[in-house]
């Protein structure tokens, strides 16, 4: 099965050594993205504003092959306090999807610094 690397300036750089996203079999993976601004490190300091630029580092990932926040069929969400920031997560998690939403598996994860990290699986444009 080819694969294909996906990488973008406008997403935080890998820190270690694993890709922002492959492209195999006309689905797009992500990495695991966490809140950092990938321009100045910058994170906000609630879930809600993390949540937001945790998905805008995942579409400029999916942008680099076409695809958008509305091509995700499978998203993978870890909270550091899914008790308390659950509600807040959803609704602006909700802000960014469109019906029919993607599926979602969403677990409490020690995430040493922030409050959410999300990786999703797209299909791409050209292969629905």
């Amino acid at each position: 099965m080819p694969k294909t690397a996906v990488t973008t300036e406008n997403a935080p750089q890998p820190a270690g050594p694993y890709s922002q996203g492959i492209v195999a079999n006309g689905f797009l993976y992500t990495a695991g993205f966490g809140p950092q601004d990938p321009a100045t490190g910058a994170m906000a300091d609630d879930v809600a504003g993390q949540t937001a630029q945790v998905l805008a580092n995942v579409a400029a990932v999916l942008a680099e092959h076409g695809a958008t926040l509305d091509d995700v069929v499978k998203s993978t969400v870890h909270l550091e306090h899914s008790d308390r920031d659950f509600p807040a997560f959803n609704e602006e998690y909700a802000k960014h999807f469109s019906q029919p939403y993607p599926v979602r598996t969403t677990v409490q994860s020690h995430l040493a610094g922030i409050l959410v990290e999300i990786d999703v699986v797209a299909v791409l444009p050209s292969a629905s």
